[in-house]
């Protein structure tokens, strides 16, 4: 098999119109192509999710390289704001167009290519995995928790594994990430008692007492930042009433807040602490305080040790640069990685991300297709 061309496949790929759920062509073009280069191919498919896995190489290895990526994209907005139609893949000024080609379509281009090549040049004593699911932008719960869970009834593992996210905010190479911090979202609804608003001292309004809580969750700090993370940090996304009346005290007030946190929490600290200052205000304002809440992930952190070392003197040797080790940004599907084995994440620049006009630099794609080939051939050395 000739060697693969990552920016051909990236193509091919942001081609397949795979907005979460959908398919959309997406991992079946990649089943067929792995396929053909010897990877043994199982859909995983779960909740109407289509998943991925591919190993070339023995089960149960005692050395396994994992990869780990997904092929659905966000929506495409108003598409008439596009430059190019996205899912066109059109390249121009030395950058792909489409939906999906930076966030992750050419990141799983890349490794795909990768280890195509790597496993036909220099077949290597161990085993490596793709695993690859079609719901990292969705609610993620049949996309990487399908494949992991089939992974441990089939008695498939990875050793390590390298999430290949977009981690760079400006220039190749500059970050990688070690570790992620944990989301949750919690809807507080305060009820009160619906009246007039010229006699309020008939009514129990709703809105002073939502004030006084968002202020005081807002105004709290969480903390200052932990050794290898940021200070945690609470943003409130939402305040609504619904109440389209000027002459009316609401009965119910609802808000949504979302709280990213360190290694000095956990979601269940988070909860208890807002739950907490709830019923504070609850019994301060003699109203009601309900609380949903749902957790995206809880904080982790791989210790920088060897598998970062793989990864940092990878990027340098391709690029220049030895990546800083970073934690920041959103959660991955590394949060569900990390605990099955050691995870790091490595990918492109990600500044057009979910953007209109998402693009990315052609050169780019073949350089991290470099970058995972010499990662394989170093794990393996």
């Amino acid at each position: 098999m000739p060697p693969i061309d990552p920016v051909a496949l990236t193509a091919d790929l942001v081609r397949c119109p795979s907005v979460t759920p959908a398919e959309g062509g997406a991992l079946t073009l990649l089943e067929r192509l792995l396929s053909d280069a010897g990877f043994t191919c199982t859909r995983v498919d779960r909740g109407g999710i289509a998943n991925l896995y591919a190993r070339w190489g023995r089960k149960g290895a005692n050395r396994t390289f994992g990869f780990n990526g997904h092929t659905d994209v966000v929506p495409v907005g108003n598409e008439n704001d596009w430059t190019m139609p996205p899912f066109s893949a059109d390249i121009r000024d030395g950058y792909l167009y489409g939906r999906g080609a930076t966030d992750m379509k050419s990141g799983v281009a890349a490794f795909a290519a990768a280890a195509i090549d790597f496993v036909q040049d220099t077949p290597p004593d161990g085993a490596i995995v793709l695993a690859i699911t079609g719901d990292e932008e969705g609610d993620a719960l049949h996309g990487t928790t399908a494949l992991l869970d089939w992974m441990n009834t089939e008695g498939e593992a990875m050793s390590v594994c390298l999430v290949g996210e977009p981690t760079c905010p400006d220039v190749m190479g500059e970050t990688m990430k070690i570790g992620r911090r944990g989301s949750v979202s919690t809807w507080l609804t305060v009820r009160g008692v619906q009246g007039h608003a010229a006699y309020p001292h008939r009514a129990k309004n709703p809105l002073p007492a939502m004030a006084r809580l968002v202020d005081r969750l807002s105004s709290h700090v969480l903390d200052n930042g932990t050794d290898h993370f940021d200070p945690s940090t609470l943003a409130v996304v939402s305040i609504d009433t619904g109440n389209t009346a000027t002459n009316v005290i609401p009965a119910v007030c609802q808000a949504v807040v979302n709280v990213r946190f360190n290694d000095a929490h956990s979601s269940q600290s988070i909860v208890d602490w807002i739950g907490e200052e709830a019923g504070r205000i609850a019994e301060e304002f003699d109203v009601d305080v309900d609380i949903k809440v749902k957790v995206s992930g809880e904080s982790f952190l791989t210790p920088p040790g060897d598998l970062s070392d793989l990864v940092a003197s990878a990027v340098e040797a391709e690029t220049g640069r030895r990546p800083e080790l970073s934690t920041s940004g959103g959660t991955s599907d590394a949060r569900f990685v990390k605990d099955h084995c050691p995870v790091v994440e490595f990918g492109l620049v990600g500044k057009t991300m979910h953007q209109v006009d998402e693009r990315v630099a052609v050169a780019q794609i073949g350089q991290l297709k470099a970058i995972y080939k010499r990662i394989l051939q170093d794990y393996f050395t």
